[in-house]
């Protein structure tokens, strides 16, 4: 079956268009990621302003002729953290589903957590060790512990984002070391309050996922153009998470721009993500993740297929 998902997040609106088997195996077609920044101010204003939008809107016209011209079976739109923040929410849910026929929903952070956790696991041995995926958002940061045999065992959805943590400590440019100093901090105290101390213990190993992870991992191979094979399976060290941090803090948003491995859309938020992935290893006490290219997307495109009727069937 040929599927296409749509996130709409915080920071980014992305795009997977894939073969589904009826085993669950899964070949990407088209995948596509365009820094929307739809949170842009909806801590402060609480709601999604009108250019935000309009930057989304621009990027699911473009989705829309992709998925067209791949004679797509079934879709599905997944908004998250701005659009449940949001007052205005509901009704940019409603454009959404009807100015580019998806089937759109906003998502509440327990079927993030579930779908992101399927995405990071599909394709991966099964056994009964312990791991914690790690999703940093542009609103929310995602927690999702669970066994190697596919079993959810702890979840919480954190509000801790990248845009979010930006707006409340970074104003200057370069920013200052106390304001990345205290969005460091608040990550932690956010992090260490919404995971019980026992679920911290028990993690063995980490996943992260999402845009963060991944700009960290092309930053450190050097990746020119983005190589997404390479990205996936990469291990980041926390040392390297902190040398980095201290590099890319001390830079302009222009000179981060120019940051080999990171795209430049992602530059005027890399610095609270880095901080936050950092605050995220030692809250379990690792010295390494692993990144994985496999996140909610693959895991709403599993369950989408899973869930619509097969042709021939």
């Amino acid at each position: 079956m040929r599927v296409a998902v749509v996130d709409i997040g915080t920071n980014s609106t992305r795009l997977l268009i894939a073969d589904v088997a009826s085993d669950g195996a899964l070949a990407e077609l088209a995948r596509e990621s365009v820094v929307t920044r739809l949170g842009d101010r909806v801590d402060a204003n609480g709601q999604l302003g009108d250019a935000a939008m309009q930057r989304v809107f621009d990027a699911l016209a473009h989705f829309r002729e992709l998925i067209d011209r791949h004679h797509v079976t079934a879709t599905t739109a997944v908004l998250t953290s701005a659009v449940r923040d949001a007052t205005n929410g509901p009704d940019f849910t409603a454009q959404v589903r009807e100015r580019f026929d998806l089937d759109a929903r906003t998502i509440g952070g327990d079927e993030e957590a579930s779908l992101t956790f399927a995405g990071a696991h599909s394709e991966r041995p099964r056994n009964g060790a312990e791991v914690v995926v790690v999703d940093i958002g542009g609103g929310s940061t995602e927690f999702v512990v669970g066994t190697h045999a596919g079993e959810i065992t702890f979840h919480v959805s954190t509000q801790a984002g990248v845009v979010r943590q930006t707006e409340r400590h970074l104003h200057d440019d370069p920013p200052p070391p106390d304001g990345v100093q205290q969005l460091a901090q608040e990550a932690q105290e956010i992090f260490i309050d919404a995971i019980p101390h026992d679920v911290r213990e028990r993690v063995s190993s980490a996943i992260a996922v999402a845009g963060t992870a991944t700009s960290c991992a092309a930053i450190e191979l050097e990746l020119d153009p983005y190589d997404s094979a390479r990205v996936h399976g990469h291990t980041l060290e926390l040392g390297t998470c902190e040398l980095l941090l201290a590099r890319l803090a001390q830079m302009t948003n222009d000179d981060r721009k120019r940051v080999t491995g990171l795209h430049p859309d992602r530059a005027p938020t890399i610095v609270a993500g880095v901080a936050m992935l950092i605050e995220a290893m030692r809250a379990f006490g690792l010295e390494q993740v692993e990144v994985s290219e496999h996140d909610l997307l693959r895991g709403a495109a599993l369950r989408l297929a899973d869930r619509s009727p097969r042709r021939g069937v």
